[in-house]
């Protein structure tokens, strides 16, 4: 399952956008390191599904009228403050809970109402451009230091006369999450000595960066962007490759108010109803999220999901079925599985995606769409329907 993670500074509204995200019970409080263990959940991206394709809608009970949402782990990691790399406010434990993730949403007080340290101060007061390269920098150094601190063992390493470098930053790198492709490529952008021994500071920082921007890479989520001053918002859309203005707390409101059946709304929609027996003072709260919704297209929380996971990490969602013909699986559900496959991925790819013993058994596949069998080096594209035929099966 792909990880999404929440970093920044404390008090930035991680927390609350966990919490809406997952509808999970977690501590949410005004104040820096209210989340010190970090919280574990899922939550979806959502896409079109297949089934508006046909005549009924799929069985799946991550559809909702064809709005198909496809589950993800997201992590919320507690504040992070100046200095982290160093070890300040438990900030290597906290950068070392990201090695797993997958990308990173940095979430920003857009509002400018929390200092560097994640202190409340007065909306406006600190300037939020200056924390969008924070997570980046402190996540280089905190990788630098990775890497210094074995680079020793490197060097004794290149004593032997089948020393191969590549093959001892491969070693040394995938601890940190970093997949043979990812070191391969880095790798490849990067011009470096074959002995180690002259290898220098800037060359190690250098390679860290790389393998940052290469393994976690960032979406700025502008968070309070309902309260934020007039330009802060686009201030920071220049600042960054990436940014979502989002209102954590309007996303919550309109998930509570459609679990207690006020509010009709489904994540990522960019309208809700409310219920006719909703009182003065319910209506009152959820038109003022109206407001967010109608300014920003949505809540920003389902938007940051899914372009962090369909936009910045390129993924596409295929269904695994079992029969062609009424895309359906061996207990005669329409299409009950979703996967997130990387841009270009095969058949194959697919088939170990469902299992590692149906991709070691992998005979063909078959296009339910056109319904043809098509070749093991075809690109699956958004919102295909595979039959995978294996011995395995």
């Amino acid at each position: 399952m792909i990880s999404v993670a929440l970093a920044g500074k404390p008090n930035a509204g991680k927390s609350t956008f966990y919490q809406a995200a997952t509808m999970a019970d977690v501590e949410v409080g005004n104040y820096p390191f209210t989340t010190i263990d970090p919280n574990r959940g899922v939550s979806y991206v959502r896409t079109r599904c297949p089934c508006l394709d046909r005549d009924q809608r799929c069985d799946s009970d991550n559809c909702r009228e064809g709005k198909r949402y496809v589950p993800v782990e997201l992590l919320d990691v507690a504040g992070l403050v100046p200095g982290a790399h160093e070890g300040r406010g438990l900030g290597n434990q906290f950068l070392d809970e990201l090695t797993d993730a997958d990308v990173i949403l940095h979430v920003v007080d857009a509002s400018g109402g929390t200092n560097p340290e994640g202190e409340p101060v007065e909306v406006g007061e600190h300037d939020p451009v200056e924390d969008v390269d924070f997570i980046e920098r402190e996540m280089d150094r905190w990788l630098a230091s990775i890497i210094d601190r074995n680079w020793e063992s490197i060097e004794r390493q290149s004593r032997s006369p089948d020393f191969d470098i590549d093959e001892s930053l491969a070693e040394m790198l995938t601890g940190v999450g970093a997949t043979p492709t990812d070191i391969a490529r880095v790798l490849r952008e990067l011009s470096y000595p074959d002995d180690p021994r002259q290898w220098d500071a800037d060359l190690r920082r250098e390679l860290a960066a790389l393998i940052r921007e290469r393994t976690k890479p960032i979406v700025v989520v502008a968070n309070k962007a309902d309260i934020a001053p007039e330009d802060n918002i686009d201030r920071l859309r220049e600042a960054a490759d990436v940014v979502v203005p989002a209102s954590a707390e309007g996303e919550l409101a309109l998930r509570r108010g459609h679990e207690a059946g006020l509010v009709e709304y489904d994540p990522g929609d960019e309208t809700f109803t409310l219920a006719d027996d909703a009182s003065e003072a319910q209506r009152e709260g959820l038109e003022s999220v109206r407001a967010v919704i109608d300014e920003w297209g949505g809540t920003g929380v389902q938007t940051a999901l899914d372009r962090a996971v369909y936009d910045v990490l390129d993924r596409i969602t295929v269904y695994p079925v079992e029969n062609e013909t009424r895309w359906t699986d061996g207990q005669d559900r329409m299409l009950p599985d979703a996967h997130l496959l990387r841009r270009g991925a095969t058949p194959p790819d697919l088939a170990y995606a469902v299992h590692s013993d149906i991709g070691e058994g992998y005979i063909h596949a078959v296009d339910a769409r056109e319904n043809r069998r098509i070749g093991d080096d075809h690109e699956l594209s958004e919102g295909d329907v595979i039959k995978i035929v294996s011995s395995a099966s």
